[in-house]
Formats: structure tokens, C-alpha cells, sequence
């Protein structure tokens, strides 16, 4: 094997490595933005906003929720 051809393997062995990584902390979320709405329902019933904000923190809300106009 020539020493061009072993540098494109590591490297692009590499990259793979990488892509194979981060797919499921920030791919595979945004393409099923459903079921996590649902997991933050299930997670977030019960909870009472307020009660676990520290004072003079804004309120956090639904983050897929789109910004207002």
C-alpha cells in the first residue's frame, strides 16, 4: 500500500470516526424533534416552573417552540 493511499485511509478513518460521534447527539434529534416533545412532556409533568427557577430567572419554555414575531 502506497503512503498516500494509508493517509487518506487513517484520515478519512478518522472523519468517519467523528461523523459516527456526533450523529446521535445532533442529528438524530433534529430529524425526530416529535418524539423528544413528547420525552420533555413525560419528563416535565408534574413540575412546577416557578418552584425550581432561582429568583429573577426568566422561565424556561418549550425550546422547538418557534420564536414570536
Amino acid at each position: 500500500m502506497s503512503k498516500n493511499a494509508r493517509i487518506v485511509l487513517v484520515f478519512g478513518g478518522f472523519v468517519t470516526a467523528v461523523a459516527a460521534a456526533f450523529y446521535p447527539i445532533f442529528v438524530y434529534p433534529v430529524t425526530h424533534k416529535e418524539e423528544y416533545r413528547e420525552i420533555q412532556k413525560l419528563n416535565r409533568a408534574g413540575i412546577n416552573q416557578a418552584d425550581v427557577q432561582p429568583v429573577g430567572v426568566k422561565i424556561w419554555s418549550d425550546p422547538f417552540k418557534p420564536k414570536d414575531k
